[in-house]
């Protein structure tokens, strides 16, 4: 798990740091999703569920969200990602699950679900 609890907020986002005396309802959308992030990981988690981690954000403030992901996991943080934004979710994740209407379509290590056909047409614009 990550390092102190008290600092792993600026550590990951150093942007928290320098709106440490604003408050959070003040901040924009993809600052208050890097504050709720943080405060999440004080918590220090086993594991971590994210709903929609893009949604509304710019597409560079989505890519520097998605970004932080990568040290978590490589700390051994265990992470739920429920996420449109499909290159980025099959980037980042290790095994994934495909939903159509509810239901799971397809499921397997991440970089097979990339290669899959369907996937690629339907959701990847390949």
């Amino acid at each position: 798990m990550p390092k102190s609890s008290n600092s792993i907020g600026v550590d990951i986002f150093p942007r928290i740091k320098e709106r440490v005396n604003q408050q959070a309802r003040t901040m924009s959308g993809g600052e208050q999703q890097m504050l709720a992030v943080a405060c999440s990981l004080m918590a220090e988690p086993r594991l971590l569920m994210f709903d929609e981690l893009s949604l509304g954000l710019s597409p560079v403030l989505t890519l520097s969200l998605f970004e932080t992901l990568r040290p978590l996991k490589a700390e051994g943080l265990t992470m739920l990602l429920v996420e449109q934004n499909v290159h980025l979710a099959l980037a980042v994740c290790d095994y994934a699950f495909v939903l159509t209407e509810g239901r799971i379509t397809l499921e397997g290590e991440a970089r097979t679900v990339a290669r899959n056909e369907a996937v690629r047409k339907a959701y990847l614009g390949i």
